[in-house]
């Protein structure tokens, strides 16, 4: 889509911060509205590469730059010291167009227990609607799902033989069989769904930009920074932001929406003078409102790779590029072109498991994926991810100046939760994942193993290992936490608290991580959000 004029000219109503899996949803429900004038900034650059959309291409996009921020925290204590590489999208589509497109809720519970904190009318029953709004399943619809909704899901079109024998692996090893994780039951193994439309990635930019580009009242800025919202009199006035190497004031009549994702917009807060005030004080930075909580509840899932070499080549470590590309794009999207990778997975109950939900989440990769796939191993192998659901631990954003254009410094605190119960979680995921494949359906397939280089580690050993190698699985969420309390940044309708006209729309209001993937749950949000500014509430 070509961006507009970089100074826009005319009035909006609405002005959307960040053209990713929220922002997106935002300016394609506004803008239905032919009398609301919208207009929509994205950092990063339009859609346009080819490896966006098709889907096999992610494993491509790693190391691409001008799509993804490149973000890495601080030295994480409790990791060896480690800084990690934290990749989020800076493209129209955000995240949603670089991610491995599994379509994953989580489980009721983990909404019914954001009501019960404090995030009224987000229960089960009062998002479950929405999840079905957005999603349009080929599967069709019934009681949990949806058909008609611009999020295309579909069952995958190419699953590697590897894939297949992981679930069989799982399967005996006690865990059962799941043919829809967000399904009556989301424990089990099997296929994931994806956001895919025809062989081809279906991110929040092909759902709902697309269809909305032709509109007169919507307008869309690529290459657009925002630097601060501005205020008058404790209300959201306008956006300043730089485009092609000037910088512009844009006034909305009606309400700034945040969708900058869980790092950008507690950033962009605070560069607007809302946030913790001797932060604030501490950068130069005139104090709007005084908000503890922004930047601090930061959660992720940390995630543990199991690597082993593989006795037959049906990988994907050594395939041809060039031979993918030529049959997926000449043969129907057909073929491992059209792979999201982590093709196979599930979620099982530990005997850690404080409650009735699973607590550990597996991604099966027919690859070696080390240090995210930016470190490539010689041969052919698998990798199995295993992440524990509900982590304890809190980090945290803070800036690391006054200025939009530096990285703010992001401290995730990976296990540091006072009990060490999130480390023995870690093992207990690393243990698991050593049971499943060393079930018979891999005996045709095992080789020698990579990480851990050996099958014997004790639990201590496994703890070190964790230490060392355990990376991010990209789904940072709760720096805006949504609530009912005075500490909550954002209140249950999303509205930024002891300022007006201003809301935060992304991950980064989601008061828990879900029981999974947080791409769906962040775009049902979004649909929510819609309806409640359309509303007028």
């Amino acid at each position: 889509m070509p961006a507009r004029s970089a100074a826009p000219t005319r009035s909006y109503d609405y002005i959307v911060i960040g053209a990713g899996s929220a922002g997106c949803v935002l300016a394609n429900r506004l803008s239905e509205d032919p009398d609301v004038r919208v207009l929509l900034l994205e950092a990063g650059p339009r859609d346009w590469h080819p490896f966006i959309h098709m889907p096999a291409g992610l494993a491509k996009l790693v190391n691409r730059k001008g799509v993804n921020w490149n973000y890495d925290t601080a030295p994480e204590p409790q990791l060896d010291g480690r800084t990690l590489w934290w990749p989020r999208g800076k493209v129209l589509g955000g995240s949603s167009s670089i991610n491995a497109m599994c379509y994953v809720r989580g489980v009721p519970r983990d909404y019914d227990d954001w009501a019960a904190g404090g995030a009224t009318g987000w229960h089960w029953d009062n998002v479950l609607p929405w999840f079905r709004h957005s999603e349009g399943n080929t599967r069709g619809a019934d009681a949990l799902h949806g058909a008609d909704g611009p999020l295309a899901v579909s069952d995958l079109r190419h699953v590697n033989p590897l894939s297949q024998a992981f679930i069989e692996a799982a399967q005996q090893a006690g865990y059962p069989y799941n043919h829809d994780f967000n399904g009556p039951a989301q424990t089990g193994v099997g296929l994931y769904q994806v956001t895919q439309r025809d062989g081809a990635r279906c991110s929040s930019a092909v759902a709902y930009l697309r269809p909305a580009k032709t509109r007169a009242n919507l307008t869309v800025v690529t290459g657009a920074q925002a630097n601060r919202i501005t205020f008058e009199h404790g209300r959201a006035t306008g956006v300043v932001y730089a485009a092609r190497g000037t910088a512009f004031h844009q006034p909305a009549s009606r309400e700034i929406l945040l969708c900058g994702g869980t790092i950008n917009s507690p950033q962009l807060l605070m560069l607007s003078g809302i946030g913790p005030v001797a932060d604030l004080r501490r950068h130069g930075i005139r104090v709007v409102h005084d908000a503890a909580g922004v930047g601090a509840n930061l959660q992720d899932h940390l995630d543990v790779c199991t690597l082993r070499h593989s006795t037959r080549r049906v990988t994907y470590d050594r395939i041809s590029d060039l031979a993918i590309a030529y049959h997926y794009y000449l043969r129907g999207r057909s073929g491992a072109g059209s792979s999201n990778i982590a093709e196979a997975g599930g979620f099982v109950r530990s005997a850690l498991a404080p409650d009735e939900r699973a607590d550990v989440q597996f991604h099966f990769v027919p690859a070696m994926l080390d240090d995210h796939g930016r470190h490539r191993l010689p041969g052919d192998g698998y990798t199995l991810h295993a992440c524990f659901l509900r982590p304890r631990s809190r980090g945290r954003i803070t800036l690391a100046s006054n200025r939009a254009s530096d990285k703010p410094r992001i401290e995730a605190n990976y296990l540091s939760d006072p009990e060490g119960f999130d480390l023995r979680m870690m093992v207990e995921c690393a243990k698991i994942s050593r049971e499943v494949l060393a079930q018979p359906a891999f005996d045709g397939y095992r080789g020698a193993p990579i990480f851990p280089a050996r099958d014997d580690l004790d639990d201590a050993a496994l703890a070190a290992f964790i230490r060392a190698k355990a990376e991010s699985v990209y789904h940072p969420v709760g720096t805006c936490r949504m609530g009912s309390d005075a500490a909550a940044v954002v209140d249950p309708e999303l509205r930024v608290r002891g300022v007006e006209g201003l809301r935060v729309v992304d991950a980064s209001v989601m008061p828990s991580l879900p029981g999974g993937n947080t791409n769906a749950p962040t775009i049902m949000i979004a649909e929510r959000a819609a309806a409640l500014i359309r509303a007028g509430t």
